[in-house]
């Protein structure tokens, strides 16, 4: 099943194998992986938190 991430990227999300919430030096992002690889990288966030609501939301809506 395919994601939107932005309007730009979309992801397979059955290939995922997992996320990462990351503090990077321009902020927070979410990472995506398939195994080892990271595949995408959502915008920049000012806290964890909002972080995390973007993600479950973009979850939920799959």
């Amino acid at each position: 099943m395919f994601i939107q991430l932005n309007d730009r990227v979309f992801i397979n999300l059955s290939k995922i194998t997992r996320t990462k919430i990351d503090h990077v030096e321009d902020g927070i992002r979410v990472r995506f992986y398939e195994g080892k690889d990271q595949v995408a990288k959502s915008h920049r966030f000012e806290d964890v938190k909002a972080a995390q609501k973007w993600l479950k939301k973009i979850l939920k809506g799959a």
